[in-house]
């Protein structure tokens, strides 16, 4: 099944035998680990078939077997160098100074992208646990600021990134905020245009202008 996410040219997300677009922000809400799983390890395992870049940001305790979990989903395909699976410990991608910053963030993935054109234009996928939201991370209440400019930063480009929620440990009102800046939503097996997404510069605008001027 396809989802028409963009303008952009057609995508196979691995799971579920669906399609969109690239150049979309999906939050991933999940109930289990099997869930979970099916979602981020088929992802990544369908990029590794097409010889995508990979992003990927588990939780801790996932973290080690991630590449084992992706690659044995495709065990024909070459297992990727680091250069191509680019795994990260959530403080080290969201946190390396010991707090949150949406402008350090969107500079993180600006140079991963910049990188990602000189060494030869690829498509991206990338995905991220965001439990380490829930830790008391200073700046952490600036996580939605950040999603939502994540928007701008990906549109127009062949990038997916997919946010994962466990909707048994976030708060239900976290999870209408997530709501609010993801454009498309995977949810129940499913994906979705999501009806409660809030535009960006609509978004900021109400609820963190002071990040209005990184758009």
């Amino acid at each position: 099944m396809h989802l028409k996410t963009s303008s952009l040219s057609f995508m196979n997300l691995g799971f579920g035998g669906y399609t969109c677009n690239w150049g979309t922000h999906f939050c991933g809400l999940y109930e289990s680990d099997a869930e979970r799983d099916k979602i981020m390890y088929g992802f990544l395992a369908q990029g590794l078939r097409e010889q995508e870049l990979l992003v990927c940001c588990p939780e801790e305790q996932h973290h080690d077997h991630a590449l084992d979990s992706v690659h044995a989903l495709c065990p024909d395909a070459a297992r990727p160098d680091p250069d191509s699976f680019r795994l990260f410990r959530s403080r080290d991608l969201y946190h390396p100074q010991g707090f949150f910053s949406p402008y350090d963030m969107i500079t993180a993935h600006n140079d991963i992208w910049d990188e990602n054109l000189r060494t030869g234009t690829r498509n991206v996928r990338g995905t991220a646990e965001m439990g380490w939201a829930l830790e008391k991370i200073p700046g952490v209440d600036h996580l939605m600021a950040y999603e939502s400019l994540l928007n701008t930063f990906i549109w127009g480009k062949a990038w997916i990134s997919i946010c994962l929620y466990d909707v048994n440990r976030f708060p239900g009102a976290t999870i209408m905020k997530v709501l609010q800046v993801h454009p498309f939503v995977i949810t129940g097996g499913g994906i979705f245009e999501n009806p409660y997404f809030i535009p960006p510069e609509k978004w900021l605008a109400k609820y963190a202008p002071e990040f209005l001027k990184a758009l």
